[in-house]
């Protein structure tokens, strides 16, 4: 009779992703406290593990955690004793700040969303609100692009330079855009429009 095998040797290359992904893995159970890898030396050092765990406090760790109280949401197996804010999860000590791994739940074990479903949202909200001032977007039509890799040497590449400040233009514009929109949403007088372009001639 076997019980199969009793022991498994298993070599990892030095410098390889395989091998930087079991040191996380064993670093994440071997540090458990935050006094173990950060020495406090500085008051700001101080100020920040006080503000971390003051949020950590606040923020649910599981289903059942009764932190959830504080938002009126009914955590799991809910009874008489819980206390809305206080959770004995090992997520919200203070000796625990410093180890590696997830402090929360992700958002679609309670929202039911994954991150899609938000980007697909946020891109909603804010195309709504451009719309109310006038701003319309168009859906970029992906049939109209034909993508190939670019060649060394190719003349009709922009340098990396112009492709960041077009790109920075861009990014300037959609926030000039999206502000407007926002003080107009609040009631505000909206403010001289800024543009990162210059109007054509």
């Amino acid at each position: 009779m076997t019980f199969g095998r009793q022991v498994h040797s298993k070599g990892i290359l030095g410098g390889s992703e395989e091998a930087g992904r079991h040191i996380g893995y064993l670093t994440k159970y071997l540090v458990k406290n935050i006094g173990e890898v950060v020495d406090q030396a500085s008051d700001a050092q101080r100020a920040h593990a006080e503000r971390l765990h003051a949020e950590l406090r606040i923020t649910p760790c599981s289903p059942r955690c009764a932190v959830w109280l504080l938002y009126g949401v009914q955590p799991q197996g809910a009874n008489p004793r819980m206390i809305p804010g206080h959770c004995k999860g090992r997520a919200h000590r203070r000796s625990t700040l410093g180890r590696p791994g997830r402090r929360v739940l992700v958002s679609r074990k309670w929202s039911g969303k994954t991150l899609a479903d938000h980007r697909a949202d946020r891109k909603a909200f804010v195309a709504q609100a451009l719309a109310a001032i006038g701003i319309e977007k168009p859906e970029p039509d992906p049939t109209r692009l034909v993508w190939r890799k670019i060649r060394p040497g190719d003349p009709r590449v922009p340098s990396r330079p112009e492709l960041l400040m077009r790109a920075i233009a861009e990014r300037v514009t959609w926030r000039a855009e999206y502000e407007r929109a926002i003080t107009a949403a609040n009631g505000d007088p909206p403010g001289p429009e800024t543009s990162a372009t210059r109007p054509a001639a």
